[in-house]
């Protein structure tokens, strides 16, 4: 049994597409973040992707608990050629396919890129393999990230999946119960 809080890291005020890149998280928000961290429990192991804004947001909520390596496999979908590059610029270079890969997520892989079935797969293996280890996990990743793990535990479409909102530094508390997925909240700010 194992519950997971995820956290989305802090905000980066980027305006293009942000996967892979490696840009830092703003923790200028200490009282957002001081209520975060003490809303989350005592208990639990902190984890995160290796890129700067998890790391970083990770590190500002760690205080007296266990952090854990980072993951890379909890990395942000990786956008490929997209990443860096603005929205409108790339609809306007990959029209269709830009609009499928937000349409029809699953299979569609965005150019050097993966698809949302592959970021799932990735993360998921961690994810199973954390849950044989720990009982509480505060994951600091990112919005697509999370939004696979809301995915699997609600039993729905990736697309049906994209209607939640992951705001920087909410909380998504999963539950896992000998493979039974459990949504306790979604995007709880607190």
């Amino acid at each position: 049994m194992t519950d997971w809080f995820w956290v989305r890291h802090g905000p980066t005020h980027e305006k293009n597409f942000v996967g892979w890149r490696d840009v830092p998280a703003d923790l200028s928000d200490v009282a957002l973040i001081d209520r975060l961290a003490n809303f989350l429990p005592n208990e639990a192991v902190v984890v995160s992707s290796d890129l700067i804004r998890t790391v970083t947001t990770a590190d500002v909520l760690t205080n007296d608990r266990t952090r854990l390596s980072h993951e890379q496999d909890l990395r942000e979908f990786n956008f490929g050629d997209w990443d860096g590059r603005h929205w409108a610029d790339v609809a306007k270079t990959d029209p269709q396919l830009s609009r499928d890969y937000w349409e029809k997520p699953g299979d569609i892989i965005a150019p050097n890129g993966e698809s949302w079935n592959m970021a799932a797969a990735r993360s998921r293996v961690v994810v199973d393999r954390l849950c044989a280890q720990h009982n509480t996990i505060i994951a600091v990743a990112h919005f697509g990230i999370i939004l696979t793990q809301v995915q699997r535990a609600l039993r729905v479409s990736a697309y049906e999946c994209l209607a939640h909102k992951i705001d920087n530094y909410s909380v998504t508390h999963l539950h896992e119960d000998k493979g039974q997925w459990q949504v306790k909240c979604i995007n709880f700010l607190p």
